[in-house]
């Protein structure tokens, strides 16, 4: 207890930016409140490493707060308060504090946003939301940007925020190198050179925090990795991460950025979001190091082009999406689809040696790419016809960089298509053809790459067919996929039973492809 306090700040596991605007200045009369809770551990089923990676840096985020002179109460999760939801254990400290206010910054879910909110404003002291002093753009940024628009193109967007902010811009209103977006170049399969680089990240022995959150009771999946978590603790680490991607990842990013391979599963992606996300580094910061990496000659514009775009344009248009839609986008289901998740989503094994390589790298490494999101998981869940509600809480457990506002997006909209073609302008679906082109897994698959029929043909490419058969009404007029009706056209009668008949098939067991 004491008697000075005045004010409660809350820090979420997501909110740790040691620059922001809060901590530029040492006042013992504001007290920083962290707390890990079971509330945050249980909405839906997390990875072990999202769970451990999230405390650890909140521990350590707690310890730099400390140290340079700032007042902190922790509630850790062996701690009986790690039971009560966040609201309760601020009630609880208003009163052991005598606090006259409580401050938090802007959350970035909508649960939370609307159980502060609402708690807020029914509290006896004065509650406080202030901005993270995170995003290029506000919550509703967006929608003023494509106020009037049927369609939410993210290119608009994307141009929109380049000339605001001037990122990559020859003048006022030229993009650098004649065109604003070079994606057509940069879908390489990678074949083994150049090699992928070493990975940069500290690793950390996480063993006591570990066995106190399965004490604790939290249930999770997924391999913790707890004696060598890899991921970042703290913002000099995440900066060092940065640094080596930017000398050892960038030059090549851009070429096999779509690129899958069996025998790299980093290659030369960053590894950045789980930094961003939970606010160690700032976007500005990462596409400004981008940009003078390609002014200094060390990466080509094709590969600073497609990671800016990333992290200016995609990352921060699907968090427009999220506040404008929430929370009913959460309920999409344009489709209809009802299938539960088959049960190798929790272990990988099925014989789709695609599938596998993803799954199991996902809960190894609790992170996969983002071709392996959309056109590998993604792609079967929206041929299977698994209901998107699932998908979406299976993609934000698994992930180490899935928070709802970034995640929900991905998944209903752009990878299960369940908004109806708002956000994404097709379905991303594809057969066997195009993931053996962009990686080696078809190599030694049980299934046959090539054949539709068959005890051993491969699941994706009669599930393909069906797919666009099955929902003709609701696409066969988009005319970005235009070329797969001609070819249904073009199929015979036999062929198409053939293909219907196939598809039910594996449908009916599909626990067991």
């Amino acid at each position: 207890m004491s008697g000075n306090t005045t004010t409660l700040r809350l820090v979420l596991g997501d909110q740790l930016n040691a620059r922001h605007r809060w901590f530029t200045e040492v006042d013992d009369t504001i007290l920083y409140v962290l707390m890990e809770v079971r509330q945050e551990t249980d909405y839906v089923l997390h990875h072990a490493q999202k769970i451990l990676a999230i405390f650890a840096a909140m521990r350590d985020f707690a310890r730099q707060l400390r140290e340079a002179g700032h007042r902190v109460h922790y509630i850790a999760i062996d701690q009986p308060h790690s039971a009560r939801a966040i609201t309760d254990n601020l009630d609880a400290l208003v009163a052991d504090y005598g606090a006259a206010s409580v401050q938090y910054q802007a959350p970035d879910e909508w649960r939370l946003d609307q159980q502060l909110y609402r708690h807020g404003r029914a509290a006896r002291v004065p509650w406080l939301m202030v901005d993270t002093d995170h995003f290029y753009t506000g919550r509703h940024e967006a929608a003023d940007i494509f106020k009037g628009r049927k369609q939410w193109l993210m290119e608009f967007f994307y141009r929109q925020l380049r000339v605001k902010h001037g990122v990559l811009m020859a003048d006022a209103k030229q993009p650098v190198g004649g065109q604003w977006n070079f994606d057509h170049d940069n879908r390489k399969p990678w074949r083994g050179v150049p090699a992928e680089p070493q990975d940069a990240r500290t690793f950390h022995d996480h063993g006591a925090l570990w066995q106190a959150i399965v004490d604790a009771g939290v249930k999770s999946f997924g391999n913790p990795q707890a004696g060598r978590l890899p991921w970042p603790l703290n913002r000099a680490e995440a900066l060092q991460q940065l640094d080596a991607f930017m000398a050892n990842g960038l030059p090549h990013f851009g070429d096999f950025q779509d690129a899958m391979s069996s025998k790299a599963w980093r290659l030369f992606h960053s590894l950045l979001s789980f930094a961003l996300n939970v606010k160690m580094l700032q976007p500005r910061e990462v596409v400004d190091r981008a940009q003078a990496a390609y002014h200094a000659g060390a990466a080509p514009l094709a590969a600073v082009e497609g990671f800016v775009r990333q992290i200016l344009g995609w990352r921060e248009y699907v968090r427009g999406v999220y506040w404008t839609h929430m929370p009913e986008y959460v309920e999409k289901n344009f489709f209809g689809h009802e299938r539960p998740l088959p049960r190798w989503f929790w272990d990988g094994k099925t014989k789709m040696n695609c599938v596998s390589q993803a799954i199991t790298q996902s809960l190894e490494q609790a992170h996969a790419h983002h071709i392996q999101r959309l056109m590998v998981i993604g792609n079967f869940a929206l041929l299977a016809g698994l209901h998107p509600t699932e998908v979406h809480r299976w993609y934000l457990g698994i992930y180490i960089d899935a928070f709802e506002w970034v995640e929900l997006p991905n998944t209903v909209g752009m990878s299960q298509f369940a908004d109806g073609g708002f956000l994404a302008t097709k379905p991303y679906v594809s057969s066997a053809a195009y993931i053996d082109r962009m990686s080696d897994y078809c190599k030694g698959c049980h299934y046959d790459k090539k054949a539709r029929l068959g005890e051993t043909a491969c699941p994706f490419n009669a599930l393909y067919w069906d797919f666009f058969r099955r929902n003709a009404a609701s696409l066969e007029r988009n005319p970005r996929i235009g070329m797969a009706y001609r070819q249904l056209e073009k199929m015979d009668d036999a062929a198409i039973t053939g293909l219907t008949e196939q598809a039910r098939m594996m449908l009916a067991k599909l626990d067991t492809l």
